[in-house]
């Protein structure tokens, strides 16, 4: 294997899996091997706590300016459970690595780590500082790339996740919330003493299929619509009660320009008129949201676009800039300010897989794309 790819075997070998996911992993389980390769290579490091024991760690390249590049990616995974292969056992089979978290994000991690190993090894001082920003937390609830947001300044920034090798400037955003509805307990055989939480339920998932329908009028040239779905449902307490509480969590994926708060109006619009239609619906939105993440949209014109183009071109891959549908820290980095784009090794779709594995040929790709930014971005 090449280094790179010894790299990135080393990164799938070390659980990280977010403590969230409960399968005995934790971010802090790569900071030996972050530390060391980059010490070996003199290159100055520094991390930050974001919970007890779990830390971003930055790696930092001088620049010949005090502007500021950075290039992040996370080093969380989700969960093991449910894996057709052994996830912390790295193969390689017909130029693909296998293992939990080979796509996401370790490959993005290890192809940024050599990006700047390589600069640092062949005697160049870039036009910009680079900052190396390796991040807690990604796949739960975002605190690691907050917490490297705090006071950053930052010209642009480079977030790595799988985009099969696209520039990325557009993302969804997503809204998550938790509806109940109330009804009132009663003995099975009597139903009619009672109000069913889950008939009153059913009512609104209806009518959030009809919504989802509608939503599929509005579109954006590069991530099509927004759409709502009900993934998950909870009612009653044994067959023979008449359900008095039921609840469902959503997931509405927003467009740039959508706020939550408007979606929220809406959705109350609907329970409103549902409540004005069904005698005895009762239902309503708790409060604050499980989740808030706003869309990204980086216009195509600005500067770090334009040098991912041209740096595109020059390797002979797709230089035209995309979007996506998937959330990613990159619009936290965004919202603080500083104009991001996605770009990584791999597709989403191996991520989070049972079978989760990279393309070694675009893991390969991506270092010398990273690497050319950083030398161009002037």
């Amino acid at each position: 294997m090449t280094p790179l790819i010894t790299t990135l075997s080393d990164l799938v070998r070390l659980n990280s899996v977010n403590p969230a996911y409960d399968d005995g992993g934790n971010e802090a389980n790569v900071l030996p091997l972050l530390r060391n390769f980059f010490r070996c290579r003199g290159i100055e490091t520094f991390e930050q706590e974001v919970f007890p024991g779990r830390y971003n760690f930055i790696a930092r390249l001088p620049g010949q300016t005090q502007r500021r590049l950075v290039l992040e990616a996370h080093t969380d995974t989700v969960s093991i459970k449910n894996m057709s292969i052994a996830p912390f056992e790295p193969t390689i089979e017909e130029g693909r690595l296998h293992g939990r978290g080979a796509v996401d994000d370790k490959a993005g991690v290890a192809a940024m780590m050599h990006a700047l190993a390589s600069i640092k090894a062949d005697g160049i001082t870039p036009v910009c500082e680079v900052w190396f920003a390796a991040v807690v937390d990604e796949e739960f609830t975002y605190k690691g790339v907050l917490k490297l947001c705090e006071g950053l300044q930052a010209e642009a920034a480079i977030v790595a996740e799988p985009t099969e090798l696209r520039a990325v400037i557009a993302s969804k955003g997503v809204l998550r919330l938790r509806i109940t509805a109330q009804g009132k307990a009663a003995h099975s055989s009597k139903p009619h003493m009672g109000v069913n939480a889950i008939s009153h339920m059913s009512r609104l998932v209806l009518a959030l299929e009809e919504e989802n329908l509608r939503l599929m009028a509005q579109t954006h040239p590069l991530l099509g619509s927004p759409t709502i779905n009900v993934g998950v449902i909870a009612g009653g307490v044994q067959v023979n009660f008449v359900p008095d509480a039921c609840l469902i969590e959503i997931d509405r994926r927003l467009l740039p320009g959508e706020s939550a708060d408007t979606v929220i109006a809406h959705l109350q619009s609907l329970l409103d008129e549902l409540k004005t239609a069904h005698v005895g619906f009762d239902a309503f939105i708790e409060m604050p949201p499980l989740l808030v993440d706003e869309a990204l949209s980086t216009p195509a014109d600005i500067h770090l676009v334009k040098c991912a183009r041209e740096v595109l071109s020059g390797l002979g891959l797709n230089p035209a800039p995309c979007g996506v549908p998937f959330g990613s820290d990159a619009s936290k980095l965004s919202r603080a300010g500083i104009p991001t784009i996605i770009f990584g090794p791999g597709s989403i779709d191996q991520a989070h897989a049972a079978d989760e594995f990279v393309e070694v040929a675009q893991v390969e790709q991506a270092v010398a794309f990273y690497r050319q930014v950083i030398l161009s971005y002037v």
